[in-house]
């Protein structure tokens, strides 16, 4: 469908997927796991909650990455063709390591991976779904160990002396996002007993990931009909105290105000390691 202005309602009621604690750690693989073997274990269950439309009601003093986890900001990238891996690390690596460093103060910023989502059922073997799963990319285990994984041994231990973050960037690409978007949860809302350490299985190593299971305190938040000029910054680690968010939770939804006919949603989004 053509970019028209569509009124959206100020809070939506949709089904988010939450993980049910049984007393065992759950399990993803991000690839074909072997014959027999489920994609993801755990049990989870839909919990049906309200979703309140930031651009319309924002809490006080608005949404930011330190105190709620996440905050949306506008930029249009140089980059306009995403299907091109090299371009993606040649452009728009070094272009949003600039803007991460701009934004949060960070003194360096070393992006680590990315990933391309596409909704279409057609989409590339490359190229993933959205997750309608809540989650964290990393835990407090596994995010300092994303630095010994991607800097020499000396210089990793040096910068985790520090403040170390992980943040990632997450664009929709091409059309404004009609299908899909992402739903966020406010961290300060998110108890320490709500998060459950849940395997993430490459083909060469075993990562970490926070599922999480329903707390009604949860207080969620998304920004309908994204455009490609419009970027989420979400915080997925960080070592500060004092009241700063160290992480958020977040996933794609189906969204009820979403049109009939809907384009499926496409993104990238970018992991980076954020040095104070």
């Amino acid at each position: 469908m053509s970019d028209v202005v569509i009124e959206q309602p100020a809070v939506v009621e949709a089904a988010l997927n939450y993980l049910v604690a049984t007393g065992e750690k759950p399990a993803t693989y991000a690839y074909e796991p072997p014959a027999g073997v489920p994609q993801r274990s755990g049990v989870y269950r839909t919990q049906r909650v309200n979703i309140i439309n930031a651009r319309v009601s924002p809490p006080p003093g608005g949404l930011s990455l330190d105190r709620n986890g996440f905050e949306l900001r506008q930029h249009a990238s140089v980059l306009s063709d995403f299907t091109d891996p090299a371009a993606i690390e040649r452009i728009y690596y070094p272009e949003s390591e600039a803007l991460l460093r701009g934004w949060t103060g960070a003194k360096r910023a070393v992006i680590f991976d990315h990933t391309i989502r596409d909704g279409h059922a057609a989409r590339p073997g490359t190229v993933r779904e959205p997750v309608k799963f809540i989650h964290n990319d990393q835990t407090f285990v596994s995010g300092p160990r994303r630095v010994r994984d991607h800097l020499p041994p000396h210089e990793a231990e040096e910068l985790l002396k520090g403040r170390v973050a992980i943040v990632n960037l997450w664009r929709p690409i091409g059309s404004t996002v009609e299908s899909s978007p992402l739903a966020l949860c406010d961290a300060r809302s998110i108890a320490p007993t709500d998060l459950v350490p849940s395997d993430l299985i490459y083909q060469d190593k075993v990562g970490e990931t926070y599922a999480f299971v329903f707390n009604p305190k949860h207080r969620w938040y998304y920004f309908p009909l994204m455009k490609a000029e419009e970027v989420l910054l979400l915080k997925i680690y960080d070592s500060a105290g004092d009241g700063v968010a160290r992480l958020t939770a977040h996933t794609a939804f189906d969204d009820p105000s979403s049109p009939p006919d809907a384009r499926p949603r496409r993104s990238i989004e970018l992991r980076t390691l954020l040095f104070f």
